[in-house]
């Protein structure tokens, strides 16, 4: 990995960091099977494609939002969409490496 990745991780674990900090919701949006094999305690699970579905449920939760996923791709579909719709998102990217943070 050369030099500007490491810093890009470091910024992003801080970014992260700073959103469990102050309260996010971290919102995972694999499929049932995935979140079955394992998943972020206090997490909600609210598959990717239904997340229109649930967005005032979303909206209601009233805080920021730390996506998740298995890679980081679903998780940045949610965090646009999410954005989009005026809340306060980031993309989290794989939910093991947001586990350690929390756990």
């Amino acid at each position: 990995m050369g030099i500007f990745g490491f810093f890009s991780q470091k910024e992003k674990r801080e970014e992260i960091q700073k959103y469990i900090k102050n309260g996010a919701l971290i919102l995972d949006v694999r499929t049932q099977a995935e979140w079955d094999q394992g998943h972020i305690k206090g997490a909600k699970h609210i598959v990717l494609n239904t997340i229109p579905d649930h967005i005032d449920m979303i909206i209601g939760f009233q805080k920021p939002i730390i996506a998740v996923c298995k890679s980081g791709g679903r998780s940045q579909s949610a965090a646009d969409y999410l954005s989009q719709n005026g809340l306060d998102v980031i993309n989290g990217g794989p939910w093991e490496n947001v586990a350690q943070l929390i756990e």
